[in-house]
């Protein structure tokens, strides 16, 4: 039973988080800022400044090019990442 409970709770994380996955080529910076865990409002503004200059992000890696955003802000959010083009 308790195998069964933790299955089922770990299923619904999981799912809860696709709900709620941010895409970082269409978002703007208050959305940024609110799905992703160590983004805040200047880093959210810097992400949308970059895709404006740069274009749309290729991948999900590729946010490291974004100033003060590092690879491991990117692995904690890259469940919560969705990436596709406008």
């Amino acid at each position: 039973m308790k195998k069964l409970l933790t299955a089922a709770i770990t299923s619904l994380v999981l799912f809860s988080q696709s709900l709620f996955a941010v895409n970082i080529n269409t978002a703007d910076a208050k959305s940024l800022a609110e799905e992703l865990n160590g983004i805040g409002a200047k880093k959210a503004q810097a992400i949308v400044d970059y895709r404006t200059e740069h274009g749309d992000f290729k991948t999900i890696e590729s946010l490291t090019e974004v100033k003060g955003i590092g690879l491991k802000t990117v692995e904690k959010n890259r469940d919560a990442i969705e990436l596709s083009e406008k």
